[in-house]
């Protein structure tokens, strides 16, 4: 007995042993450490970030950011709180997750060179980067290990100095704003005097109790990164409150009102007042921060409180919706062209759509010294969606409703509060988008409507989407007459785009413009003098040594007549004569209410080639023909709802894209693999369990079983109790069992995004495990729902590469060694 006792501890160990050494020694991907794909697609991931740029206002200036490339895995791997809804960096008290600055620039327009700001701290990382109202200083912020700071930069120096001694408390978000005199700065500070933070509690005192009584209904999405406990209420109390102080340019401070969790701090236009937002208990397990009980008060630039404007309740309650709103008063906010006004939305319908009202919402105003009782200045039909800003007789108010897709916009006087339809459209109708109004600087540093003498507003930043792609635009809307005036618009063979008005009398403009080989650069172009655009940056390409990668927009239509649309990616010095190639194809599905909006073209054939890690187009590299961004409408026109035919249409869009590829010669319908990200993993779970269009697939970051998102999910807004046949039916964990090919499963470990918990990539493994399908599962630590960490994008590629390479390339010779119920690499 001792003997075979003794034999059976052996075997166990040697057991144990071999499961240790056995998948590291037979199976590659199964190594223990990070691995890094071919130098193709690591470039990508290694290269620096092109700059971006913030114009002055006067548009004589222009601030030069210089991005951080992506982080190391060791800075996603410090301290993290996850907090109603937060994500925090305890340490320092600001988020836990930025991408940030690392370098600033200044150039005028009128020269040749660019200044480097000067008195930055050694290896900055810099955030919130905001101009003075008066447009002479530039205000940042710094972030260390321990501390954020406020930095002040000099436009005419180019020198940088920090201000005061502060600590600044970015836990919920901007932490400053800037006063109209360019000499203050409203801040959110750590408070003196704070103390050590509370223990985290390991033994409770007690269970964790919710209730509901009363017959409240509370549908809420399945958010993540909620408060769970008493515990989790004091870390979060003691991270997020913060004192708001005035801080002069000199290090001076006045406090303002008292600590709090301070949501917001924003002084008035003419800088006399402040409106401080904070959140106080009842705390919600079921919600997030921005559904906690707010106050919203009024207090004089000294420091004291001139007029509580609302106290409002936990909102558990909002109609899981678009068009869901809370009751009572919401989204205070000043008025941008007056000195000191606070305007206010209030529900009509208590912000559930599902109730009948002619008016939805009501807008109130309230003027300084906030002594009298608000008035109603405008009624919306739909939701309220904010007002545009302009003078003492202009305005514009937005309104907009999903169930319809409809968007309002009118012309308001705010002299009277007379209304005039502006524009009432379709928003998913890209062709009759007439752009968004160009806007100025006030007397206050606030943007307003940028009104000509002759009553006229330009327009810019339309995608001047139409039937032959994306042609942005800038014209001439008469508020009188309310025609719109084409002035310019994109034309082949460039890509040109808007980006701001530099002088709206002489209609000089700045763009960025580029073609499929020349990464965007900006440009001063002159509307009037029709004279060729003159370049003021000159950003390298940012991965030269892709050049000549072949780009084509595809047009084609699908079984029910929807006219779709592909970008198709071709390897440089491709010939059609060298047969059709194993191909990928990249896509995220959208809801439309009409096949005319869902067949309209978007995209354009002469944007630059950006071939970015993040999608499918990376992998021209690796000699696929790529169908990127190909076109997935989902329509459900009247009184269907689109995702009854969910499955249908997608196959449908899918194998109208494969087919067009065939008939170009360039794509290879035997060896097709499909892949997306969040929804668009969700897109290819069900494309490769309802279709045999494809050799294998990739799902990143998605949600398989839709009974986990009960109460609606993406654009469905019917619980899963009103539909549960459509839920089941589009749930591939439903339909596990009719998997057959081949599957890789990436999620960020750390997925903060609503409903797609990491247990939904989880359980989906399991089962498909459990049926014998062929699949392999990646969790990428510390990563949320999208990826930042240089390891963890590197490492992505390589899984993905070598899942294409084995089941979508090479599908004959993976076939050998895959026989049914063996399952390739999981852990």
């Amino acid at each position: 007995m001792l003997h075979n006792l003794t034999t059976r501890r052996k075997r166990v160990r040697l057991l144990l042993v071999l499961s240790v050494i056995i998948p590291l020694v037979g199976r590659a991907q199964d190594s223990p450490t990070y691995q890094t794909p071919p130098k193709a697609l690591a470039d990508l991931v290694t290269v620096p970030p092109t700059p971006n740029v913030s114009m002055s206002g006067k548009g004589d200036v222009m601030l030069i950011l210089e991005q951080a490339s992506a982080p190391g895995i060791a800075e996603l791997a410090q301290p993290e709180f996850k907090l109603a809804g937060l994500r925090l960096n305890p340490a320092n008290n600001g988020p836990s997750r930025a991408r940030y600055i690392t370098g600033l620039k200044i150039k005028k327009l009128t020269d040749k060179d660019e200044k480097t700001i000067t008195g930055l701290p050694a290896n900055p990382l810099i955030s919130y980067v905001q101009w003075s109202p008066d447009e002479t200083k530039i205000a940042f912020t710094n972030s260390t290990d321990t501390r954020i700071d406020l930095y002040v930069a000099d436009v005419a120096t180019a020198a940088a100095q920090k201000i005061g001694t502060i600590a600044l408390n970015a836990t919920l978000g901007t932490p400053y704003h800037w006063v109209s005199d360019s000499k203050n700065l409203i801040v959110k500070s750590i408070p003196a005097g704070r103390g050590p933070a509370p223990e985290i509690s390991r033994v409770p005192s007690s269970p964790t109790t919710q209730e509901n009584v009363g017959g409240k209904r509370g549908q809420a999405p399945t958010y993540q990164d909620l408060l769970k406990n008493p515990s989790d209420e004091r870390q979060f109390a003691y991270y997020t409150t913060a004192q708001v102080v005035r801080l002069g340019l000199d290090g001076t401070t006045t406090n303002i009102g008292q600590p709090g969790i301070i949501l917001s701090a924003d002084p008035a236009p003419n800088g006399q007042y402040v409106m401080i937002e904070t959140v106080h208990t009842p705390f919600s397990y079921l919600v997030p921060v921005y559904r906690f009980p707010l106050k919203t008060e009024v207090y004089a630039i000294a420091g004291s409180l001139a007029k509580t404007l609302n106290d409002g309740p936990l909102q558990e309650t909002v109609a899981y919706s678009p068009d869901g709103a809370p009751n009572g008063p919401r989204e205070f906010a000043w008025r941008a062209d007056a000195p000191a006004s606070v305007y206010y939305t209030v529900a009509q319908d208590n912000g559930d759509p599902k109730v009948k009202a002619d008016i939805r919402d009501k807008v109130f105003l309230t003027e300084a010294p906030f002594s009298a009782q608000p008035k109603e200045i405008y009624a919306a039909q739909f939701r309220f969606e904010g007002f545009e800003w302009g003078n003492e007789s202009t305005a514009l108010a937005n309104e907009r409703w999903w169930q319809n897709r409809k968007t309002i916009t009118k012309i308001v006087n705010p002299a009277t509060w007379q209304t005039s339809v502006l524009f009432d459209r379709s928003y998913e109708d890209r062709y009759t988008n007439p752009g968004q109004p160009d806007t100025k600087q006030n007397q206050y540093g606030r943007d307003v409507l940028n009104i000509l003498p002759s009553g006229e507003l330009i327009m810019l930043n339309g995608l001047g989407a139409s039937p032959e792609g994306d042609r942005p635009f800038v014209s001439l809307l008469n508020l009188k007459t309310k025609q719109n005036r084409e002035l310019w618009r994109s034309a082949a063979p460039y890509f040109e785009r808007p980006i701001a008005v530099l002088d709206a009398t002489r209609q000089v403009i700045l763009t960025t413009r580029e073609t499929p080989d020349e990464n965007p650069n900006y440009f001063v172009r002159n509307l009037k003098a029709r004279i060729a655009p003159v370049q003021v940056t000159f950003f390298p390409h940012p991965y030269p040594q892709l050049k000549g990668i072949q780009k084509q927009q595809l047009r084609y239509k699908r079984s029910d007549g929807v006219d779709l649309t592909a970008t198709l990616y071709l390897p440089v010095g491709y010939k059609k004569e060298q047969g059709p190639l194993p191909t990928f194809l990249w896509a995220y599905p959208a809801e439309f209410k009409s096949k005319d909006a869902a067949s309209q073209v978007s995209g354009s054939p002469y944007q630059f080639n950006r071939i970015s890690y993040w999608g499918a187009a990376a992998f021209v590299t690796m000699g696929y023909a790529i169908l990127d961004n190909a076109s997935i409408p989902i329509v459900g026109e009247g009184d269907k709802e689109p995702n009854d035919t969910y499955i249908e249409q997608l196959v449908a869009s899918a194998k109208a894209a494969i087919d067009e590829g065939v008939r170009l010669g360039v794509v290879d319908s035997s060896r097709v693999g499909v892949g997306g990200h969040s929804y668009g993993a969700f897109m290819t779970a069900n494309l490769l369990t309802h279709s045999k269009l494809f050799k294998g697939g990739i799902a990143r970051s998605g949600a398989y079983n839709r009974t986990l998102t009960p109460f609606g999910f993406q654009n469905e807004q019917r619980s899963y109790w009103q539909a549960p046949e459509v839920y089941n039916k589009m749930s591939p964990f439903m339909n596990a069992d009719k998997m057959k090919t081949p599957l890789l499963l990436v999620h960020g470990e750390a997925d903060n995004n609503t409903g797609t918990f990491p247990i939904q990539s989880e359980r989906y493994y399991n089962a498909l495990k459990g049926f014998g399908a062929t699949t392999r599962l990646v969790f990428l630590p510390y990563e949320s729902h999208g990826y930042t960490a240089k390891e963890s994008l590197l490492h992505m590629l390589w899984e993905m590469n070598g899942w294409l390479d084995k089941y979508v390339k090479n599908p004959a010779v993976a076939g050998q060694g895959n026989k049914a119920g063996k399952v390739g690499g999981g852990k």
